[in-house]
């Protein structure tokens, strides 16, 4: 196996640089390219990048070759085998060989040894989805025997009571604990006026977040008007009626109150607070990410609590208040129905009054 060519990628400690990992691809660099291209976010960039990395050092290792594109319908087939569990003669197992397993793990394009949950499988099936599509080549993963295998992973998994992972989503009474952990100090002030900006205007994605500033956030009688521009769903930016976001009641109060404090006047309103008091650079999006959690931490609060969690919390509390889900999609700006009626509903079911039959007089 070391005689491989591509096996010098998967060194112990290496990193190579996205231009190293598509030397191997061969006909799909320009399909992987164009595909990175279209990331949306840093977010979407590394997640298409990891992907891709992690197909390409499966396949050396487990095909015994560089991957080139089309990938047969086989080889996608293997690596669903190998990276989900089935039942076996001594319980649950799948495919991936140890030494191979371990490999990938010492190669740092895997994290941990073991298969994959099924959601990261189904992200991996999509990236490589999308390349073929991109360079409108033939795609193994709508063939009917990928398919039909995944129908019968996610039917087994289901059986198993194994659904997708979702961050719990702070609604009003966790965030409101949330809130309490933040003081009158700088960043106390900078952290309740950034967690009620993204939650009250409407659940905004952290990319949205440090992309707020004193020149697309201006102050209206009611408290503030946040122009969202450039986002998930509008990556053009057009001028749209939904783009305007309010910031009003406790949300405006926490914003007008970090800005006095900070003496921020223009730029990035959410920033850095240095040593000393000094305010530095806008934060980044994984910087709100780790405030979420320290924050949930600190609150005490049993859970998974990120940044998305602010988005669905959003969501669910107007579900549980019997906001319109038009209304709420338009604060939103989810880009179908499905995306967020999940988390409406799910909001929505303990204010059902068919749960109280029973107790009718």
């Amino acid at each position: 196996m070391n005689n491989n060519p591509t096996f010098g990628l998967l060194s112990p400690g290496k990193n190579p640089e996205p231009a190293v990992l598509y030397e191997d691809l061969g006909p799909s660099e320009a399909s992987i390219r164009a595909l990175l291209r279209e990331g949306s976010s840093d977010n979407t960039l590394a997640s298409y990048r990891s992907a891709i990395q992690y197909w390409m050092s499966w396949h050396a290792l487990r095909m015994g070759g560089p991957m080139q594109l089309p990938v047969p319908v086989n080889t996608v087939l293997q690596f669903i085998a190998d990276h989900v569990e089935h039942m076996g003669p001594d319980g649950l197992q799948h495919d991936l060989p140890p030494e191979v397993d371990a490999a990938l793990v010492r190669a740092k394009v895997k994290q941990k040894l073991g298969p994959f949950k099924l959601a990261t499988v189904r992200h991996r099936l999509a990236v490589l989805s999308e390349a073929h599509e991109t360079q409108q080549l033939p795609n193994p993963c709508r063939h009917r025997a990928v398919q039909t295998l995944l129908d019968r992973v996610r039917t087994a998994y289901a059986k198993r009571g194994l659904r997708p992972a979702r961050k719990d989503a702070l609604t009003k009474a966790p965030l409101e604990q949330i809130l309490a952990t933040c003081d009158d100090s700088l960043i106390g002030l900078r952290d309740r006026a950034m967690l009620l900006f993204a939650w009250a205007s409407g659940g905004r994605r952290r990319s949205e977040v440090v992309r707020a500033t004193i020149e697309n956030t201006r102050r209206v009688p009611e408290g503030f008007l946040y122009t969202l521009g450039y986002s998930k769903t509008n990556q053009e930016g057009a001028e749209r009626a939904d783009s305007y976001k309010p910031v009003v009641g406790k949300a405006a109060a926490a914003l007008e109150a970090w800005l006095a404090a900070s003496g921020i006047t223009s730029g990035p309103i959410f920033r850095r607070v240095r040593r000393g008091g000094l305010i530095g650079e806008g934060l980044s999006a994984e910087a709100v990410r780790r405030i979420v959690k320290a924050r949930a931490a600190l609150a005490g609060l049993e859970g998974d609590y990120t940044a998305h969690s602010l988005r669905s919390g959003f969501v669910t509390e107007a579900g549980r208040q019997g906001r319109p889900l038009g209304e709420i999609m338009a604060m939103t700006n989810h880009a179908s129905v499905a995306s967020v009626v999940g988390y409406h509903r799910a909001g929505a079911a303990l204010s059902s009054k068919a749960g109280y039959l029973l107790d009718e007089e």
